[in-house]
């Protein structure tokens, strides 16, 4: 039988993500328990990104749905779900934003298109603010506001991506960048799918970039004193997503066809200097 948190922990290490390195200076408790949220999301995500048929992706979100359920009173049956039902005897995780982030995943199956940034910023809140919101409770707070702070860093992590992944996600058919913002720096839709770069796509991604790093100040500037420590794996998660930015930035954001990484090394210097920084 599978060891539910060597799963959680294989599912994490494996994807090569940034959210990776901010666990490592956890202690043992808490990294176990970021690591299962972790998995849990990549779990749902892979559902939308590798199910092609439609009906079974719903299908399978609809488990995920009762697998949370049995989470909170029953018996769990994905390892993934099982390590979460050992998580919440430690942390108030709320059952309604787990679903919340099966919510948002839903999104990806039946929308390819936002109309504007409030229809976006509902999509951002779903799948990447509650999960601020739910790492906030796992890594500790004393003051309520540090859930503000919590909330318009997801906002800003999932804007990074969204600048980040325009090429990738154009080739799935979707599109995030909202339409009356295509429409106001006269950018078709079109030219995002046929992957051709113009000075007026570099402006609106320009005008993304600047809309980021008002979130992630907005963000900061939430942040009470007295929590900063606590949320040391959100601030080290900032920096290397702002360092992202600011390369995809200076290489003229050729984002239609490629995508700007930094290596792990960099990931890893960040994540140190950020952490014993405090």
């Amino acid at each position: 039988m599978t060891d539910p948190h060597a799963y959680c922990q294989e599912k994490a290490s494996s994807s090569g993500s940034s959210f990776y390195y901010s666990f490592m200076f956890l202690p043992p408790e808490r990294r176990q328990a970021i690591t299962a949220l972790y998995a849990f999301c990549r779990e749902v995500d892979d559902v939308v990104d590798e199910c092609h048929d439609l009906q079974v992706a719903q299908t399978k979100l609809d488990w995920w749905r009762n697998e949370v359920r049995q989470v909170y009173g029953g018996q769990p049956q994905h390892p993934v779900g099982q390590a979460l039902k050992d998580i919440i005897q430690r942390f108030p995780l709320p059952a309604e934003q787990l679903l919340e982030i099966i919510d948002g995943m839903q999104m990806d199956l039946t929308q390819t298109r936002y109309l504007d940034w409030k229809a976006l910023n509902l999509y951002c809140y779903r799948v990447a603010s509650v999960v601020g919101l739910l790492s906030a409770e796992i890594f500790g707070y004393t003051n309520r506001q540090t859930l503000k702070y919590a909330h318009d860093l997801g906002l800003a992590f999932q804007l990074t991506n969204i600048i980040r992944d325009v090429g990738e996600d154009a080739r799935r058919g979707r599109i995030y960048l909202p339409v009356d913002e295509l429409q106001r720096f006269n950018v078709p839709a079109r030219q995002i799918l046929d992957a051709k770069h113009s000075d007026n796509f570099r402006e609106l991604m320009a005008f993304q970039a600047a809309r980021a790093r008002q979130l992630y100040d907005q963000a900061f500037a939430q942040l009470p004193a007295e929590d900063r420590k606590a949320q040391r794996p959100g601030l080290i998660m900032a920096a290397i997503y702002r360092t992202l930015l600011d390369e995809i930035e200076a290489d003229g954001f050729l984002v239609l066809d490629r995508r700007t990484s930094l290596t792990p090394l960099r990931k890893i210097w960040i994540a140190g200097r950020t952490w014993f920084k405090g």
